[in-house]
């Protein structure tokens, strides 16, 4: 079976430093990523439980995977660290990556554990289920000597999930890894990414996922996992995001509890924070910095599949970030980035796939000026 890969060439600054030597590569590689890289099989149908589906497509999958591709399709260089099977999927999942323009020389082949898969369902609306098998996959057995230490320290910002936290030894490499980030004055982007049926418990995804809150500069979550990670235990399973039927409008408020340095007073700042973003589905997508907050509408766009949207989201964020910082700054500046990362994930949801659907600046630009005139 053949992996899914992208009839878009990658931009063209991404081009030339997919094809130059590792130096030039590790110069340029603004923005790293690290986490799991998986084989995504995506329906061929959709709409069907999994076991009913008359086939599926094998396409590269993982969340901070996805978003190295879509910065680089976006034009600014990103190299990914991780770990996938020294098998064909494995090897086909780093082609993949490099074909898009990613540095891949942190990726590590495992001859011991298998890659990753995910065999995804699709629902009519678009959203979808995951089946997981990685019992344990390679991506959960990067230990922290393998670790591309350069690759890192010469990045402007980390980036990261919470599925590399689940299980030893992938959970200390992570750990490694930000520390070097962070001792190098590289900023350290979060995005959970809950799937929790990985997790052993509810209780231990919150713990754990909440165990590095404090370090990351940036954060993105989406509105049903701040209710998640605000939520007791008692109610854990009931606010879970694995509950598709529940659409959520989050409260200031409760956004207030995530970014407050203190349990006492909310109006307290995280002191690493410098941007915590909410994804609210059909409410928008919420800003909070410690100078202002506020929100940016959502577009409408007709929905086809889901997956990838928030990391299409990320990249889009990152993208206008690692350019220029300053606009953290500057609110309607900021609202601007916003809006153009709200567009990549709009993007993304009218294609099925995650990587195939990621778009480029000038499908951005040119949704965004269609708007503007419909407006």
């Amino acid at each position: 079976m053949e992996l899914v890969r992208d009839e878009q060439p990658p931009p063209a600054e991404a081009m030339a430093v997919a094809a130059d030597d590792g130096t030039k590569q590790q110069e340029l590689s603004r923005v790293v990523c690290f986490g799991e890289l998986i084989v995504d099989f995506v329906p061929l149908v959709g709409g069907l439980p999994v076991f009913e589906e008359p086939g599926f497509k094998a396409g590269a999958g993982g969340a901070p995977a996805n978003v190295a591709v879509g910065i680089c399709k976006l034009g600014v260089p990103a190299a990914f660290i991780g770990k996938v099977g020294d098998d064909e999927f494995g090897h086909a999942l780093a082609n993949v990556l490099k074909e898009n323009g990613v540095e891949t020389r942190g990726i590590r082949f495992d001859s011991h554990a298998r890659t990753g898969l995910a065999f995804i369902s699709l629902r009519s609306d678009g959203e979808r289920t995951f089946i997981f098998y990685r019992n344990p996959s390679a991506d959960m057995l990067m230990v922290p000597e393998e670790l591309d230490h350069d690759l890192i320290i010469n990045a402007k910002i980390f980036h990261y999930g919470s599925i590399s936290l689940i299980a030893e030894p992938c959970r200390s490499t992570h750990l490694e890894a930000m520390k070097i980030a962070k001792e190098a004055g590289v900023l350290l982007s979060y995005d959970p990414n809950l799937r929790l049926q990985l997790w052993p418990s509810p209780e231990e995804a919150r713990k754990e996922i909440m165990s590095i809150w404090s370090e990351a500069n940036i954060i993105k979550v989406s509105a049903d996992e701040v209710r998640f990670l605000i939520a007791t235990s008692s109610t854990a399973s009931s606010d879970a995001t694995d509950n598709n039927n529940k659409v959520f409008k989050v409260e200031y408020e409760e956004v207030e509890l995530l970014t407050s340095s203190s349990d006492h007073d909310a109006k307290s700042w995280r002191p690493n924070l410098k941007l915590l973003l909410v994804t609210d589905g059909p409410h928008g997508c919420h800003y909070f910095t410690p100078r202002f907050k506020g929100t940016v509408a959502t577009l409408k766009v007709p929905v086809v599949d889901t997956t990838g949207a928030g990391d299409a989201f990320v990249a889009g964020i990152l993208t206008k970030l690692v350019q220029d910082i300053s606009l953290l700054e500057d609110e309607k500046r900021l609202q601007e980035a916003v809006r153009f990362a709200n567009a990549c994930g709009a993007i993304t949801v009218t294609r099925r796939g995650a990587i195939p659907a990621l778009p480029d600046t000038e499908t951005v630009l040119n949704l965004l000026r269609e708007i503007a005139i419909t407006d």
